[in-house]
């Protein structure tokens, strides 16, 4: 594999500490050996790899999934568990201007038709994945984000939509109390445990059929006798079609077309032990809605129905030992200063994961070109949750031959390349920086 960070951000040091393996078991999937055939292959068992294992087995394909570590090991297992709206960093403006109207309009009803997809998952399927929040609610970090928000409630009003707007003065009658100066809910999206989301799904993706492997990561992907081999350390699968579902933690060489495509970054979590009643009057933040700021580099937070606090915020630009501590200090200063009445909880877990960037700032999904029956699925932009699981949906389509039902916008169907190739990540810091001083 040719990753572009360090190896230590891909192996087992970020990940530590993460609270959701305490909540749920990872299942004991084979190791791919030997020789293996499937209709499909799929490289990556997260939100996006299992959804697509899913759907293609419903259909009646033989389907096997390589993942490469440990069931909910990458992103899809650690990261905050907001199943919301989202997916691009590209302004609705700014899309509109790039991709025409109808376009943009179809992107983003994909992006509801994604949260509805998990929410319709989770129910088929008994999936107990500890849900909760109505929507999702954006808080104010100035008078000017404020003003901002108040005008998108309007303009959401005005197209019919149902946002709720809160003042300052009416945050801490709903249990929003904070240094914020404003909240607009969206009443699309609630909160999960992501890691029993993804395991429920996969047992699902079992029960009709998939083939589930761990420990077997993808070493080459060639096109053979009309089809495609992959190699792993101990096997190899053969498959007529292919699906790299890999995201943050994809590599250049696999294929070799995502070389400078995709840009992971890191994001940092924290989990508080359970909060007191007293503890949460004394901050005046006792709702469970998800919730997240007006800034650049954001901080997303939830109260989780054990009343442990969940709070996140962008991770480090480097990934080492020393960075992580850097980074896990710098998060907890962050906590402390937005809620400072729970200055003396306890920090339980923490932990680092990859989400992925595109340049064009959307999310890619569909076929490789000049790679017949090679699909791919990532780019998230931090919300892979609904986005994941979404993407997997229209791949296990576009495998078939078929037009997918689900909204499928020609935004999410070209990748460009990032400038400086495998050295792209200098481009972070002057990022970081400049969202930094507009916040």
């Amino acid at each position: 594999m040719r990753r572009i960070f360090s190896a230590y951000a891909y192996g087992p040091g970020p990940r530590s500490n993460c609270w959701w393996d305490e909540t749920i078991a990872a299942p004991d999937w084979p190791v791919l050996q030997g020789e293996v055939s499937a209709d499909v292959a799929i490289i990556g068992g997260g939100f996006t790899g299992v959804s697509a294992a899913l759907h293609l087995a419903e259909s009646g394909l033989s389907v096997s999934v390589m993942e490469a570590e440990t069931p909910g090991w990458g992103a899809s297992g650690r990261n905050g568990g907001f199943c919301c709206l989202g997916g691009s960093k590209l302004s609705g403006s700014a899309m509109r201007r790039l991709y025409g109207k109808q376009a943009a309009d179809t992107y983003h009803a994909g992006e509801e038709a994604a949260v509805h997809l998990v929410r319709d998952l989770l129910h088929a399927h008994g999936i107990d994945a500890d849900t909760h929040s109505d929507g999702e609610t954006q808080l104010a970090h100035s008078e000017k984000a404020a003003r901002r928000l108040r005008a998108q409630a309007e303009a959401m009003r005005a197209a019919g939509g149902e946002p709720g707007f809160l003042t300052r003065d009416q945050l801490a009658q709903n249990g929003l109390n904070g240094s914020f100066h404003a909240a607009l809910t969206t009443p699309v999206g609630f909160a999960l445990n992501p890691r029993k989301y993804l395991i429920g799904l996969a047992k699902t993706a079992q029960g009709a059929g998939a083939n589930l492997y761990q420990r077997s990561a993808a070493q080459s992907v060639r096109q053979d006798r009309g089809g495609y081999r992959i190699e792993t350390n101990q096997g190899v699968l053969r498959a007529s079609k292919v699906i790299i579902a890999t995201n943050g933690y994809s590599s250049e060489d696999l294929p070799g077309w995502l070389a400078g495509r995709y840009m992971p970054a890191q994001s940092t979590v924290m989990v508080t032990r359970p909060l007191t009643e007293a503890e949460l009057q004394a901050q005046g933040w006792y709702s469970h809605q998800m919730a997240y700021d007006t800034r650049n580099l954001l901080h997303y937070f939830r109260l989780m129905p054990d009343k442990r606090f969940l709070f996140g915020m962008r991770g480090g630009l480097q990934a080492s030992p020393r960075a992580e501590a850097a980074i896990r200090r710098r998060l907890r200063q962050d906590f402390e200063m937005m809620f400072p009445a729970w200055h003396t909880v306890e920090t339980t877990h923490c932990w680092s994961g990859m989400v992925c960037l595109s340049r064009n700032l959307v999310p890619f999904v569909g076929p490789v070109p000049e790679m017949p029956g090679l699909y791919a699925g990532l780019c998230y932009h931090g919300n892979g949750v609904a986005m994941g699981s979404y993407a997997g949906r229209l791949l296990s389509d576009l495998v078939q031959g078929r037009t997918p039902d689900l909204p499928y916008s020609r935004v999410m169907q070209k990748m460009a390349r990032f400038p400086f190739g495998r050295a792209r990540r200098v481009l972070m810091p002057p990022a970081y920086a400049l969202l930094g001083l507009m916040d």
